[in-house]
Parts: C-alpha cells; sequence; structure tokens
C-alpha cells in the first residue's frame, strides 16, 4: 500500500463513526431502557410541591444487559453526585458565573427558578441541535449516515424533550412563563458549530461537548437548587446526559469511555440565561 493510500485510509477512517449499527442499538436501547426507568419517578418528586418527601434511592433500576454493565456504571456514578457536592462546593460554574442576567435586565427567574429556567433552555437547545443535526443528515450533508446514528440522535432529542417539559412544569406551577425557545449567551455560538459540522464524527463531537455541558450543568444544579424535588431531578438527568456522552464518545472511536468524568468544569451558570 502506497503512503497516499495509507494517507486516504486515515482520512476515510476519521470521516466514519467508530462503532458498528447493532452495537449502537444496543447501547441506544439500554439508554432508552434507563430514561424509562428512573425519570418518571423524578417527574413526579417535581410534582411534589412541598419538596418534602424522602427520595427512596433503592427505587432506581438499571439495565441488566451488558451493553447496561456499561451505561449502568455511568449512571451509578450519579448515586454518588450528591455526596460529592457539598455546601462548600464551588457554586459558579465553569463556563458562566452565576448571577444576574448580562442584560441587567430584572429576570422573573429568581433562586431556584432561575436554575430550573437554565435547565430548561439547555435542554431546548439540545432538542433544537438534534433536530438541526437529524435535518442535516436527510438533506445529506454527512453524506451516508448509519441507520442507527438516527436512531440515537432521535432518542436522545425525545429524551431532552422530556426533561424540558418536566422542568417547565416547574415554571408553570410556579405561575412563571414557561421557556419556549434557547434565551443563552450560548446559543448562537453553537447552532454556529453545529452548522459547520461535515461528517458524522464531527456531528458526535459537537453534540459531545454540549452534553457535557448539560451534564456538568446539572451538577452544579444540585449545588444551587435547594428544593428536594429538584435535586433528585437534576441528580436523575445528569447520569442520562454522561450516557448521551458516553455513547457519543463511542460513535468517535474515543474509548474506552471514562467512568467518572462528571465535574462541573464545563457548567454552564445561570448569568447565561437572558431572560
Amino acid at each position: 500500500m502506497t503512503r497516499r493510500d495509507q494517507a486516504r485510509r486515515r482520512v476515510v477512517r476519521r470521516a466514519e463513526p467508530g462503532i458498528g449499527d447493532a452495537e449502537l442499538r444496543l447501547l441506544t436501547g439500554d439508554l432508552d431502557a434507563l430514561h424509562r426507568d428512573t425519570f418518571p419517578a423524578a417527574a413526579e418528586e417535581l410534582r411534589d410541591t412541598t419538596g418534602g418527601r424522602r427520595v427512596d434511592q433503592g427505587a432506581t433500576r438499571l439495565p441488566t444487559s451488558r451493553r447496561g454493565v456499561l451505561l449502568g456504571g455511568v449512571a451509578a456514578a450519579g448515586a454518588g453526585l450528591l455526596a460529592a457536592c457539598g455546601s462548600g462546593s464551588d457554586s459558579s460554574g465553569g463556563q458562566y458565573a452565576a448571577g444576574a442576567t448580562p442584560t441587567g435586565k430584572a429576570s422573573p427567574y429568581t433562586g431556584d427558578l432561575r436554575v430550573v429556567a437554565l435547565a430548561v433552555a439547555l435542554e431546548n437547545l439540545a432538542v433544537a441541535a438534534y433536530t438541526m443535526a437529524l435535518a442535516k443528515a436527510k438533506a445529506g450533508d454527512y453524506g451516508t449516515v448509519p441507520a442507527a446514528v438516527g436512531e440515537f440522535a432521535t432518542v436522545a432529542r425525545s429524551q431532552h424533550t422530556d426533561h424540558a417539559k418536566a422542568w417547565n412544569g416547574v415554571l408553570s406551577g410556579a405561575r412563571l412563563p414557561t421557556i419556549t425557545g434557547t434565551p443563552l449567551t450560548i446559543a448562537a455560538s453553537e447552532v454556529a458549530k453545529l452548522k459547520a459540522t461535515k461528517s458524522v464524527p464531527e456531528l458526535a463531537a459537537f453534540a459531545l461537548n454540549l452534553e457535557n455541558a448539560a451534564a456538568h450543568t446539572y451538577l452544579f444544579a444540585m449545588t444551587n437548587v435547594t428544593g428536594a424535588g429538584g435535586i433528585t431531578t437534576a441528580a436523575t438527568i445528569a447520569p442520562v446526559e454522561a450516557m448521551h456522552a458516553a455513547i457519543l464518545s463511542f460513535i468517535i472511536g474515543d474509548y474506552p469511555v471514562p467512568d467518572s468524568f462528571i465535574d462541573t468544569s464545563n457548567a454552564v451558570g445561570p448569568a447565561a440565561l437572558t431572560v
């Protein structure tokens, strides 16, 4: 094989997913199973306006398939997240410090509800990103896209939609406007990055950064929300976002996936919220 052929093979390899369809479908199935098993209870906790119900830590069930061992290992880290979030933790967030809106305008979202509003905006951004990515794939912008990649993106988008609805329910329960868009200082730049992607691995790398930011933000939220329902929901959602990131790492071909990588280094703080 000539050097030119070797170079061409390296280019092709970088332009293709680093995981097969069958493996990706198994990972996506386990991800969906975990979400269905854990999220309804968290959503119910949010609906408990007193926030005083005791959370049964033994109620969470994890997938038992061999792929569930990997994903369950990532998710199990969520059980220890609360213990890692002491009252003395840094609450500034990795990318944006907590505080008032960048414009200085008075916001209807204060205290816990400002963190809730931030969560909705981030979930909406993820939904918009996956929707745009699926549209770009359908238009042929990424060439031939494995069906399993589209299935994962669809499942991830659905889960982000569920998360946004749950958090918006908190806002409506507090008689505050729900958030339907992406009022974030980072929204425009993230959309620009997504538009610039030209291959499935580039798309996966973009989505990986977005999912990591979401997971880190939920860890940040756990140190900044006082209501038990909000803390429980953040602790439930964070591992799911981390599992999205784990699967995206496999798509890129970056494995083995670290089993403990959730921190607040890429968290988006409330100051990024523009409402």
